[in-house]
């Protein structure tokens, strides 16, 4: 039986995703860390990812519901898409950690 692959996607302008990448293997499964500067690179990575052989994809929070969806329409219904998300109540500590400013 061939090793699930599954991949957790990042997304930031930070990023170059030629570098900031890892990869883990265990008996069974075969888990990627991709990074992606943009909604753009996130669709082709997606697709490639595919093409590899991932049929189940987590998405970071920056991309939220919307940019959920458009991966999902660029790889079709044969690929499980996730996002993280979080709890409300902790908006202002994810806004003052990403966004810079104090909680």
């Amino acid at each position: 039986m061939a090793k699930k692959q599954f991949a957790f996607m990042l997304m930031g302008a930070h990023f170059v995703p030629s570098v900031h990448s890892a990869h883990f293997d265990t008996a069974d499964m075969h888990t990627c860390i991709v990074t992606v500067r943009s909604l753009e690179e996130a669709c082709e990575a997606a697709a490639r990812l595919y093409r590899q052989g991932v049929r189940a994809l987590e998405l970071c929070g920056a991309f939220g519901e919307a940019g959920a969806r458009k991966i999902t329409a660029c790889v079709g219904d044969d690929m499980a898409v996730g996002f993280v998300t979080h709890l409300p109540e902790q908006d202002a500590r994810f806004d003052a950690f990403f966004g810079g400013r104090e909680a």
